[in-house]
């Protein structure tokens, strides 16, 4: 098993920022993901996020090389056996989840960590897909991930000391700030985010204020950066409802029911700023 060497499964967003940042830190890292042209776009994303480190002045032109060097990609994770940690950051869907940690379980070393970069879903859950559990925890990466400074640790049921710290000091060594959490639904991030994203939609459809009067009393009263409907066309609407959804069907509580609003924008296919149309137009 090699300690530094990571494996990242998803090449989006979130996978595309996972995999700059421990490159960054002198990880090697395999990107992997089921077409070639995600691939590409992924490291088109990240040498785009370097330059901007350059420009801003955070890392040299030489920093920038060496990264990418320490990036390759595939579209078979089996490829690739030695890493001691895998992150998984695939879309939000719990089946597709599991079914990735039940084949992560067969091909990697023992002792290998199986982490998830999941937003909400249950690590427990997915934990229970393999026969290692005590190695299986959440690591939510916040987006962008070169530039936020939080990794919300999610601890399992099954999740055993050596496998939280363990994650603890390598979010340390990416320059971020761990911070554990048990698994709960929706965990610390998304259970108090998303009901105030909710809301907001709530008091659009009520007509207490159109959407820049909304985002404005927060951005203004509250000295939030962003506004809750803008933020939430920049999340996507669908993965807003996805986590509403959690949130309601994992407490049973009526207080998490999803807006209807948000339910129909997502019907219509109104996502946010990846489909061009949200709250705002883009």
């Amino acid at each position: 098993m090699n300690e530094n060497r990571v494996v990242v499964i998803g090449a989006g967003t979130m996978g595309n920022g996972i995999t700059h940042i421990f490159a960054q830190c002198g990880y090697k890292v395999s990107l992997v993901d089921i077409r070639q042209e995600y691939l590409a776009r992924a490291l088109n994303a990240i040498e785009k996020n370097l330059d901007r480190q350059i420009k801003k002045e955070l890392i040299s032109e030489t920093d920038k090389k060496e990264t990418l060097k320490r990036v390759s990609t595939s579209t078979d994770f089996a490829e690739v056996k030695d890493a001691f940690l895998y992150i998984e950051a695939v879309p939000e869907n719990a089946r597709l989840k599991c079914d990735i940690f039940r084949k992560l379980d067969v091909i990697t070393t023992e002792g290998a960590i199986i982490a998830s970069n999941t937003s909400s879903i249950s690590i427990t859950e997915l934990a229970a897909a393999t026969n290692r559990p005590e190695n299986v925890i959440g690591m939510h990466f916040m987006n962008p991930v070169p530039v936020m400074t939080l990794i919300e640790v999610i601890r399992g049921l099954a999740t055993s000391d050596d496998t939280l710290n363990t994650i603890i000091e390598v979010s340390k060594k990416l320059g971020k700030t761990p911070v554990e959490v048990h698994d709960y639904p929706g965990f610390i991030s998304n259970r108090v985010l998303m009901p105030m994203i909710n809301e907001a939609i709530y008091c659009l459809m009520e007509g207490v204020a159109n959407e820049e009067s909304i985002d404005t009393v927060m951005k203004l009263g509250m000295n939030h950066p962003m506004g809750p409907l803008r933020l939430a066309d920049f999340i996507g609407l669908d993965v807003c409802l996805n986590i509403m959804n959690v949130l309601y069907e994992g407490f049973g509580d009526p207080k998490y029911r999803p807006c209807p609003l948000l339910k129909k924008m997502v019907t219509a296919g109104y996502l946010g700023k990846k489909s061009g149309r949200g709250f705002y137009n883009y």
